[in-house]
């Protein structure tokens, strides 16, 4: 088997495992952001973050399906890139695992206890457990993507400090800033009153160091590291999203621009992964060293197996997000937010408007 030229299911494979880490970041990328919010947005007001919590508390652990779906996709279709990344970011991965064990307490403990002192810790550990995974997560796939030191053995020998190099650290300051926008963004359309109009103030003032940072990370990565010219093209509609989100925002098309920021982030998802391709993990210190799609993957056995269920059950998890997300869309506040109307009290506006007792009445016919 050649080992750089992979075979079509290892990379359907390939494909679907960025696609279950795209939906992982497209989703819960926007729970990471309310959750950098809950300071920035619910200030001193304990009613106001708890309003910025419940955007979110419907839907967050179904997000998380998807990352827990990419990791075990990796195990199973590519075990040799799973056992090298864990011999290699082991600490950094253990700390992100604690992180979102937290963050489940976080969501289950905070409303548990009156206490000021109570529901304030634990919305610091909202914040802690918005902001730390997304900053993880942004090193961990910049080094992936840039590559690392393996040995023979295909053991990652780079240490923990060595991940923290100048590019992965602007991969997790690039994350965490395109996730706290993009989870801006989603306040704007499900909150109501200042909660909402603080919402958009603050997207206007996101974006802008979003741009940039996101501009030099990604540009920097296709000059240096990535594997195919054809990236410049979700690169350049990546840059275009996220130049749409300020005007966007401006013009107040909440919809939209949120619509903007997914685009953004998927655009970014698709240049990194497939400048990455037709590796999976590259060496830095000698190229026989590195993982490739080919030489890393289970059998094709077990790769026509996993498509078979793939085929099966992702049909269900789409429909259920899909049923969850439009379920659940509707606005929130506090009590002392101006609420939309409802669609009784539309109904009845629009009647009283019909048949306005002020309003001229046709003269009688004789």
């Amino acid at each position: 088997m050649d080992m750089i030229d992979p075979t079509l299911l290892q990379t359907l494979w390939f494909a679907l495992i960025a696609f279950f880490f795209l939906g992982y970041f497209l989703l819960e990328g926007f729970d990471f952001g309310v959750e950098m919010n809950v300071l920035a947005l619910g200030k001193g007001d304990t009613e106001r973050r708890g309003t910025i919590i419940s955007t979110i508390a419907p839907i967050w652990d179904g997000n998380q399906v998807w990352v827990i779906v990419a990791g075990a996709s990796i195990f199973a279709a590519f075990p040799e890139w799973y056992a090298s990344l864990f011999s290699g970011f082991y600490l950094a991965l253990l700390l992100l695992l604690v992180m979102l064990i937290v963050r489940v307490c976080a969501f289950k403990y905070r409303a548990k206890h009156d206490s000021p002192t109570w529901t304030r810790t634990w919305d610091w550990v909202h914040i802690l457990s918005g902001f730390l995974p997304a900053l993880l997560w942004g090193v961990a796939f910049a080094n992936i993507v840039k590559g690392v030191a393996i040995d023979p053995n295909s053991w990652v020998t780079t240490s923990l400090l060595g991940l923290l190099n100048p590019f992965g650290l602007l991969g997790g300051v690039v994350f965490v800033l395109l996730f706290w926008l993009h989870g801006t963004l989603y306040l704007t359309l499900r909150t109501v009153g200042e909660l909402r109009a603080g919402a958009n103030r603050l997207a206007g003032i996101l974006v802008w160091p979003t741009i940039i940072a996101g501009a030099v990370f990604l540009i920097w990565y296709q000059l240096a590291y990535s594997n195919s010219a054809l990236t410049w093209l979700p690169l350049l509609v990546a840059a275009v999203a996220l130049v749409a989100v300020a005007v966007l925002n401006r013009m107040r098309r909440e919809g939209a621009a949120f619509m903007a920021s997914l685009t953004a982030i998927g655009g970014a998802g698709v240049t990194l992964f497939g400048g990455l391709f037709p590796y999976v993990l590259p060496a830095t210190n000698d190229a026989a060293n590195s993982l490739t799609v080919a030489g890393a993957s289970s059998s094709e056995h077990t790769l026509l197996v996993m498509t078979i269920a793939v085929v099966v059950f992702m049909p269900i998890v789409l429909a259920y997000q899909f049923w969850a997300i439009r379920v659940f869309r509707h606005r929130i506040g506090s009590e002392d937010d101006p609420q939309p109307p409802s669609l009784t009290e539309r109904a009845r506006d629009a009647y009283r408007e019909a048949f306005d007792q002020d309003a001229p009445r046709p003269r009688a016919e004789s």
